[in-house]
């Protein structure tokens, strides 16, 4: 999903969640990546919502952690779709929880390929992203617990690592729309394609082709469409023939006016070095990983969760059955259609901690 417009933005958030929304930019001299490439200065923007409360310890007892999914931004979870778990009485009221939402590394108002190096920007991985996030929190916004960490599609794969990296830093994990093991098959290859489609287009210029997008941009959009759409959602939205001309074309014009061809295959480059199938027996952390039977990213077909899952040894898996409130890959975003499993879960967390 893409950054609301400010405006829409104060439209649509409740007031008393707009009150307490604090936006700014974490900054870190030096920044190190996992292959030995460097950043002279690496930014990080994230907005939280609430307030941090402290344990007569000093340690904070009610911080969120939520992860936004590739192309994203934090301000994603301020969609009313997923912001109603923010509102009183909900399971992140904002009342009482502290809720971190970061820009990741290649995204939104953080440091990316777009700001000006384009293809000399470091190559980032996953890990360099969980390592800016880390940081960010810890040195950041000096929060040495969580009560949660959560994330959406990519940031459903960066709690995993989360879970193993850091095992005594949260209680729970809520992984939304991944799977944890490398990204191969169908997956893997649609990546490539994307990115492809874009670094082979004699238009792409190693990167450096200035204000006009290279046209193989068109093309990666044309993948990310396939992956990621609902054709249940889609067949409601667009019944007839003229409607769903119209709609494809408004959805590509939407996409192309607000994505680059150099941020772009960075983001869909980075998950080359996901793969935290080997270590999920260490997670000492709860888990909730939940799926949706209409995701094509991570179809239940390849049946793969029933051989990874097991080793998790305090968890539940969910997969949702294909319904209304579905939105294929997108459900991670719809919080009606999983928040009565995440409202206990939460709860539970919070009744073992006190």
């Amino acid at each position: 999903m893409r950054r609301l417009p400010a405006v829409l933005v104060a439209l649509l958030l409740p007031a008393a969640i707009q009150a307490q929304g604090d936006t700014a930019t974490f900054t870190i001299a030096n920044f190190h990546f996992a292959d030995g490439e460097s950043l002279g200065v690496l930014k990080l923007h994230y907005l939280t919502l609430g307030r941090p409360r402290r344990d007569g310890g000093g340690h904070v007892t009610n911080a969120v952690l939520v992860l936004h999914g590739t192309g994203g931004t934090g301000r994603q979870f301020l969609n009313p779709l997923f912001a109603e778990l923010y509102r009183p009485g909900e399971a992140l009221d904002t009342a009482t929880h502290y809720i971190i939402l970061p820009d990741d590394i290649g995204h939104g108002g953080s440091s990316k390929p777009s700001d000006g190096l384009h293809a000399r920007f470091p190559h980032y991985g996953y890990a360099d992203m969980v390592t800016g996030e880390y940081r960010l929190v810890t040195e950041g916004l000096h929060v040495d617990h969580l009560l949660v960490v959560m994330g959406t599609s990519m940031g459903c794969m960066h709690s995993w690592i989360w879970a193993e990296r850091y095992p005594g830093m949260m209680d729970g994990v809520v992984p939304l729309a991944c799977l944890p093991t490398q990204i191969a098959g169908r997956n893997r290859m649609l990546r490539k394609l994307a990115i492809d489609a874009i670094v082979l287009d004699s238009g792409y210029r190693n990167g450096e082709y200035g204000s006009r997008q290279p046209a193989g941009l068109r093309g990666a959009a044309e993948v990310l469409f396939f992956l990621t759409s609902s054709p249940r959602l889609l067949q409601r939205l667009y019944p007839t023939r003229d409607s769903a001309d119209a709609g494809a074309t408004q959805w590509m014009n939407r996409v192309l006016a607000s994505t680059d061809a150099n941020d772009f295959v960075y983001q869909f480059g980075a998950s080359r070095d996901y793969d935290p199938s080997a270590g999920l027996g260490k997670i000492r952390a709860q888990v909730l990983a939940i799926n949706s039977a209409d995701d094509e990213v991570n179809p239940p077909s390849l049946d793969l969760m029933a051989q990874l899952f097991p080793r998790v040894k305090h968890g539940r898996f969910v997969l949702l059955p294909i319904s209304d409130v579905t939105r294929g890959h997108g459900t991670h975003t719809v919080a009606a259609a999983w928040k009565q499993y995440f409202a206990p879960f939460v709860a539970g967390l919070e009744q073992k901690s006190r």
